[in-house]
């Protein structure tokens, strides 16, 4: 090996196993003091799956630091409360270390606080109305029906009904 180079952890010279994950994170991490933009930040964490969704949920208004709306170049630093609405939930986490570069999920997690409530139980959010697979048509009945289930249907009967 070069004088000068790092290894693989292969040939047990190198960085290897689960430190190789650590040195990553230092790696991507800056100088102690520095910033870094909040839709690079919110991606490098995992809160977004692209830095342009991190990007576009900035621009669209759904990511406050510290309770502003920020624009996508907006710096974070240790300590500031990020809130980001994405998948319909609000996530709060307070940057515990800032990094630049994407990393593994364990050390990103060693990179925030979170903060958020809990995700709202499963069975509150399933659909009301919903037809089984392959039950065909609905009828003009079962039509009337999702529609009194969804508060879709007229308080007073409807167009036609005589009025008392």
């Amino acid at each position: 090996m070069a004088s000068g180079t790092q290894g693989n952890g292969r040939d047990g010279t190198g960085v290897g196993g689960s430190d190789a994950a650590v040195a990553d994170a230092k790696a991507a991490a800056p100088a102690s003091g520095e910033t870094v933009r909040v839709d690079s930040w919110i991606w490098s964490v995992r809160l977004v799956k692209t830095r342009s969704m991190g990007a576009a949920a900035c621009r669209g208004g759904h990511v406050r630091v510290n309770g502003e709306r920020v624009k996508p170049a907006h710096t974070v630093r240790v300590g500031d409360e990020v809130r980001l609405r994405h998948d319909g939930r609000e996530r709060v986490v307070v940057v515990k270390r800032v990094i630049r570069k994407r990393v593994g999920a364990a050390v990103a997690a060693e990179c925030l606080v979170d903060n958020s409530p809990p995700p709202p139980p499963r069975e509150a959010v399933a659909p009301a109305g919903v037809r089984d697979r392959g039950a065909g048509r609905p009828t003009k009945r079962d039509r009337r029906e999702l529609e009194r289930l969804r508060g879709l249907g007229e308080p007073d009967g409807g167009p036609g009904t005589p009025a008392s």
